[in-house]
C-alpha cells in the first residue's frame, strides 16, 4: 500500500499544477503580458535569423564558388598557347597553375559579392510580395492562428539553413524565411495593438517589442559567428530552430489558437481592405516615413564594411563590431520616446520627424568620418533618429486606424511591413551599383538629404492627436469590457447629418481636424 499513494498523488498533483496554470492564464492581465513575450521573442528570432548568416554566408558563397574549379584545372592551356606557357611559367608549372585557379575562380569577387546581395534581398522581395496577402488574412483568421503559421515556417526555414550545403538551398531557405516573416511579424505586431488599446501602454508595449528587434540585429552577427567557428556551421541555426519550437509551443498553451473560444472570436467585424488603408493619406504619409528612415540602414549595412576597409583600414573585426554601439542609443530612443509619448501623445509627429532630422545628419556626417570613433558616433545617431521614428510613428498606425476606420490591425500593419521591406529589399541590391557609380559619399549625401527633406512632411499629421476615440458608443456596442482581440467599433459608419437634420457624408482625410464637423471625434 505504501507505494500506491505516492503514484495515487502524482495525477493530483498534476492536475493541481495544470489547473493553477489554467487559472494564471485565465487573467488577463497575464495573459496580455505572456502574449507580448511570445510577440517579442518571434521578433527576436526572425531579427536572429536574418542577421545571423552576416559571417557565416560568405563561408558558403566561397566554398560553393571553388567546387567548380578543380574540373577545368587540367592543361587544355598547352596546344596552342604552348611557348607562351612555357616563357611565362618555366619554373614549377604543375604549382602554379592550380593556385592560380584557386585564388582566382571562374566566379570572380564581384560575382560573390552579387549573388550575397541577392540572397539578403531575397527575404525581403518574398515578404513584400506576401504581404499584402497575410494582412487580409490576419483580418479575417485572426491574429494567433497567423502568428502560429510564420512560427511554424520560420522553423523550417533555419532547419533548412542548418542542413544548407549550396547556394540554392541557402536561396530558398532565405526566401521560405521571408514567407514567415510577413505572417509572423505583421500578426505579432498587430496583436500588441489589439492587446493594449490604451494608449501609454500601447507605445510600451511596441516600444520593448523594437527593442528586442534591434537586440537581435545587433546580437545575431557575434552570435553566429561565434558558433560558426567553435561549434560548427549549423549550431547556430539548430539553437534558433529550438526557440522558434518553444515560442510555438508557449503560444500554444497561451492563446489556445484551435480552441472553441478561439473560432467563437473569429466572428470579427469586417476590417478596411489594405488598398483602402493605402489610399488614406494620414496612413500613406506614416509608411513614407517608415521607409525614408530605414533606407540608411538598409543601405549602409551591405556597403559601409568595404568603404571602412578603403577609407581608414579597418579590418573585418572593426567592420563587424561599428554597429555594436548603437544598440545603447537605439534603446535610449525608444525610452525617450514612449516616455514623451506618455505625458504628450499629440506630439508623436513631432518625435518622428525629429528623428527623421537627426537620421538626415547622421547620414551626412558618415562620409567625413576618417577614423574609428567618429563613424561609431555617426552610426549611433542614425540608430537613435530611427528608434525615435518608430516608436513615434508604430502607434500613430493603430490610432489612425481607430478614429477612421474599423479596429482590426492586420492591415495596417502589414503596410508598416511592406515599408520596412521596400527599404530592405532595395539596399543589398542596389546600393552597391549606387556606390560604383557615383561613390560611398554620394549615397550618404543623398539619402540623409531624403530624411531631412521628408521631416517637414510629418506636419500633415499634427491634427491627428486631436482626434479621439467615441468611448461612449464603444461600450454601449460592446456586451462585454474590451479584452483585446478584435474589440473593435465602427466608428465612423453611423451616417453623420449637419444641423438641419440631413445627412451628408463625412469630411475629407486632410480636411482642418480642429472644425466643428470633428467634434464627433473629439467627444469622449
Amino acid at each position: 500500500m505504501e507505494p500506491e499513494a505516492p503514484a495515487g498523488q502524482a495525477p493530483a498533483a498534476a492536475s493541481k499544477l495544470s489547473e493553477a496554470v489554467g487559472a494564471a492564464l485565465q487573467d488577463p492581465r497575464r495573459q496580455r503580458r505572456l502574449v507580448l513575450v511570445i510577440v517579442c521573442v518571434a521578433l527576436f528570432l526572425d531579427n536572429m535569423l536574418y542577421m545571423v548568416i552576416v559571417p557565416i554566408v560568405p563561408y558558403y558563397v566561397h566554398a560553393a564558388s571553388e567546387k567548380p574549379t578543380p574540373t577545368p584545372s587540367p592543361t587544355p592551356p598547352t596546344p596552342t598557347n604552348a611557348s607562351a606557357v612555357t616563357v611565362n611559367t618555366s619554373e614549377p608549372p604543375t604549382a602554379a597553375m592550380p593556385a592560380k585557379s584557386i585564388v582566382k575562380p571562374q566566379h570572380p569577387r564581384d560575382n560573390e559579392d552579387v549573388k550575397i546581395g541577392v540572397l539578403f534581398a531575397s527575404k525581403a522581395i518574398l515578404q513584400l510580395l506576401v504581404n499584402p496577402l497575410s494582412g487580409t488574412f490576419i483580418d479575417r483568421m485572426s491574429y494567433d492562428l497567423p502568428l502560429l503559421l510564420g512560427l511554424g515556417v520560420l522553423f523550417a526555414s533555419t532547419v533548412m539553413f542548418a542542413f544548407a550545403e549550396d547556394y540554392a538551398t541557402l536561396f530558398a531557405a532565405r526566401s521560405l524565411q521571408g514567407l514567415g516573416s510577413a505572417f509572423a511579424d505583421t500578426s505579432g505586431i498587430a496583436m500588441i495593438a489589439d492587446k493594449y488599446p490604451e494608449e501609454p501602454e500601447r507605445s510600451r508595449a511596441l516600444g520593448l517589442a523594437l527593442a528586442f528587434i534591434s537586440f537581435g540585429s545587433l546580437v545575431a552577427p557575434p552570435f553566429g559567428g561565434f558558433l560558426h567557428e567553435f561549434a560548427g556551421k549549423s549550431a547556430p541555426f539548430l539553437v534558433l530552430a529550438a526557440v522558434s519550437l518553444f515560442d510555438a509551443l508557449l503560444l500554444l498553451v497561451v492563446a489556445k489558437p484551435f480552441s472553441a473560444a478561439a473560432r467563437a472570436r473569429a466572428n470579427l467585424p469586417v476590417g478596411t481592405p489594405i488598398h483602402r488603408l493605402m489610399l488614406d493619406p494620414y496612413i500613406a504619409v506614416v509608411a513614407g516615413a517608415l521607409t525614408t528612415c530605414n533606407i540608411p540602414l538598409a543601405f549602409l549595412e551591405p556597403t559601409i564594411a568595404t568603404w571602412m576597409e578603403r577609407t581608414m583600414a579597418a579590418s573585418e573585426w572593426e567592420a563587424g563590431i561599428a554597429w555594436l554601439p548603437a544598440f545603447v542609443p537605439h534603446v535610449l530612443g525608444v525610452y525617450l520616446t514612449v516616455r514623451l509619448a506618455a505625458r504628450y501623445p499629440h506630439l508623436q509627429w513631432l518625435y518622428g520627424a525629429f528623428g527623421l532630422a537627426v537620421i538626415g545628419a547622421s547620414s551626412c556626417l558618415v562620409p567625413a568620418c576618417r577614423s574609428f570613433a567618429p563613424l561609431v558616433i555617426s552610426l549611433c545617431g542614425l540608430c537613435f533618429g530611427i528608434a525615435l521614428v518608430d516608436t513615434a510613428l508604430l502607434p500613430t498606425l493603430a490610432f489612425l486606424v481607430d478614429v477612421r476606420h474599423v479596429s482590426v490591425y492586420g492591415s495596417v500593419y502589414a503596410i508598416a511591413d511592406i515599408s520596412y521591406c521596400v527599404a530592405y529589399a532595395l539596399g543589398p541590391i542596389v546600393a552597391g551599383h549606387i556606390v560604383h557609380s557615383l561613390g560611398f559619399a554620394q549615397l550618404s549625401l543623398g539619402m540623409g538629404l531624403a530624411n531631412l527633406l521628408y521631416a517637414p512632411v510629418l506636419l500633415l499629421l499634427r491634427n491627428v492627436g486631436l482626434l479621439k476615440r467615441s468611448r461612449s458608443e464603444r461600450d454601449v456596442l460592446l456586451d462585454e469590457p474590451p479584452q483585446g482581440l478584435y474589440d473593435a467599433v465602427r466608428l465612423r459608419e453611423r451616417p453623420m447629418s449637419d444641423r438641419d437634420g440631413a445627412p451628408r457624408s463625412p469630411p475629407g482625410p486632410f480636411d482642418a481636424c480642429e472644425e466643428d464637423d470633428y467634434d464627433y471625434y473629439t467627444r469622449s
